[in-house]
This record gives structure tokens, C-alpha cells and sequence, in this order.
């Protein structure tokens, strides 16, 4: 069928066609604007439980961290108890400084190498004073008197 329409010379003028599409309703932009927002939520929502996963984990290696270090802090504690007692400054007199007590030998184990098989001449061990040597007393006498060394008399 042909539509039916008013002319005024040239131009045909159609009449409005009803628009039979849908609108959205009122209720029906609600239901999208609430479901938007609950999507955004939901979104927020899983984002944040991620996050709080990821810091318990994070929250767990550092406690685990912690743990080591104080485990270590305690062995070095009682390394620093050991090395300030006397039994440690015995043992590193006779094992690295080589020291021995009165009566007693100190036997160096040499090495097998190619070094010549003569006899080693033996090892003779020097005597030394950990102490300052005592001045003579007209030193002392002197530096009281004078508030100086003594003259060299050589």
C-alpha cells in the first residue's frame, strides 16, 4: 500500500510515524542504576579480599622472619657469652696463638711436601716479657725530683 500524504508542491510532507520501540520505564533505569552499583561493589568487594590475602601472606613471611632472626640473635648471644668467658681465651691462646703453659711442649706438625728431607734444626723458643721491665730506683727518684727522664748515661 502506498502511503497517503500531503503535498505542497514539491516536497511531500509524510505524517509522524509512532515510535514503536520501548523506552525504559522508570523502574526499569532503577533496577540498572542498582544493578551498576552492586557490580561495582561486588568488583570493590573481591579486590579488597584479594588484598587482605595477599597482606596475611605477606604478614606470614615476615612473623617467619622475624622468628629466624631471633633465633639467630639468641645463638649470637650465647657466641658472644662464649667468647667473652676464659675458656675461650684458652682455647685461642693454645689452638691460633700457639701459647703453652709452664712444663709444657708445643709440637708444630710440618708438612709433607716437596720440600728437602733434611732435618729441620729445632726450634727454640724465645722468652718474652708481656710486662714493662722495672725502672731502677734512682730513675724513679729522678722522675719524682725532676719531672723527667733521667739523663743518658751512655
Amino acid at each position: 500500500m502506498a502511503e497517503a500524504g500531503i503535498s505542497s508542491g514539491t516536497e511531500t510532507v509524510l505524517p509522524r510515524r509512532r515510535d514503536t520501540g520501548r523506552r525504559l520505564t522508570s523502574i526499569q533505569l532503577i533496577l540498572a542504576v542498582a544493578l551498576t552499583i552492586g557490580l561495582i561493589l561486588a568488583l570493590n568487594f573481591s579486590s579488597r579480599i584479594k588484598l587482605d590475602r595477599d597482606l596475611g601472606r605477606i604478614h606470614d613471611e615476615f612473623i617467619h622472619e622475624i622468628d629466624l632472626l631471633l633465633a639467630e640473635q639468641k645463638s649470637l648471644i650465647v657466641e658472644l657469652n662464649y667468647v667473652k668467658s676464659d675458656a675461650y681465651v684458652e682455647f685461642w691462646a693454645r689452638d691460633e696463638g700457639k701459647m703453652v703453659r709452664e712444663g709444657e711442649v708445643l709440637i708444630l706438625p710440618q708438612s709433607l711436601g716437596l720440600q728437602d728431607n733434611a732435618p729441620a734444626s729445632a726450634r727454640r723458643l724465645v722468652d718474652f716479657e708481656t710486662t714493662l721491665p722495672e725502672p731502677a730506683n734512682w730513675e724513679l727518684w729522678w722522675a719524682l725530683f725532676f719531672d723527667g727522664p733521667p739523663p743518658a748515661l751512655d
